[in-house]
C-alpha cells in the first residue's frame, strides 16, 4: 500500500505557528513557506521572520532536542525559498499581478500594497526592494508590484538577493547565535518570538506614522 503524502500530523499543522510548521515540514517547510511568503500574494500571513529565527534557534539542539536541524540546510533552504520566491513573484507582476492583486478583498494586503507603492516612489528601486525584505506583507506585494510597474528585471534581481540573503540568513543566524549562548533558551521561545514578530512590524508601522503626517501636512498646505 502506497504511503500516504501528508501525516496526520502535517494535516493538522497550525500555519501561523512556526515551531508547528517546523515540527511538521522540517527543512522543507522552511523553503517552501519562504517561497509563499515572498512569490505568491497569498502568502501574506505566514510567519516569515519567527520562522527563520525559529530554525536558526533549533539548529542548535538547545530549544527542543527531538526537532534539531542542520544548519547548512536550514541556511540554504532559507535562502533559496526567499531568493525563487520573490522572483517569481516579480515574473507574475508582469504578467498581470496588479490585476490579481485587485481581485483580493483582503485589507492587509491592499494596505501592504500602499505602502509598497510608497517605499517604491520614495527610496528609488534597489533601495525599497531591500527595504521590503524587513516588512511584513510589504515583502509579499512588492514582488509582484515591481513587476508590474516595470522595474527592470536586472535593477530587482540584483537587489531582491541582496536584500533575500541578509534577510533570510541574518535572522537565522541570530537565532542559532542566541540558542547557542543562552542555556535553556526554550523556557523562552514564545516571548522571543512574541518580539520578533513585534520588532518586525516596527518598520511598517513608521512608514504608516510617516505617511500621516504626510498627507496631514499636505492636506495644511492645499487649505492655506
Amino acid at each position: 500500500m502506497a504511503a500516504p503524502l501528508f501525516t496526520a500530523a502535517q494535516l493538522a499543522v497550525n500555519v501561523l505557528d512556526a515551531r508547528s510548521l517546523l515540527s511538521a515540514f522540517g527543512v522543507a517547510g522552511i523553503a517552501l513557506v519562504m517561497f509563499a511568503e515572498t512569490g505568491l500574494l497569498i502568502g501574506f500571513f505566514l510567519p516569515g521572520d519567527s520562522l527563520l529565527f525559529t530554525a536558526g534557534l533549533l539548529c542548535t539542539g538547545t530549544a527542543d532536542r527531538g526537532s534539531a536541524l542542520s544548519l547548512p540546510q536550514v541556511l540554504v533552504a532559507s535562502a533559496v525559498g526567499a531568493l525563487v520566491g520573490a522572483q517569481v513573484g516579480y515574473i507574475i507582476g508582469r504578467r498581470g499581478g496588479r490585476a490579481l492583486l485587485d481581485r483580493s478583498r483582503s485589507r492587509r494586503l491592499h494596505e501592504g500594497a500602499v505602502r509598497a507603492e510608497e517605499l517604491l516612489a520614495r527610496y528609488g528601486h534597489a533601495k525599497a526592494v531591500v527595504l521590503a525584505r524587513f516588512i511584513p506583507v510589504v515583502r509579499t506585494v512588492l514582488n509582484p508590484l515591481a513587476g508590474a510597474l516595470g522595474v527592470p528585471v536586472r535593477t530587482f534581481t540584483v537587489w531582491q538577493t541582496a536584500g533575500g540573503l541578509v534577510w533570510s540568513i541574518g535572522l537565522v543566524l541570530a537565532g542559532y547565535a542566541l540558542g547557542s549562548s543562552v542555556p535553556n533558551v526554550d523556557r523562552y521561545l514564545l516571548p522571543i518570538i512574541a518580539l520578533i514578530v513585534i520588532v518586525s512590524l516596527v518598520p511598517l508601522a513608521v512608514e504608516l506614522v510617516r505617511s500621516r503626517k504626510r498627507a496631514a501636512r499636505e492636506g495644511t498646505a492645499r487649505e492655506g
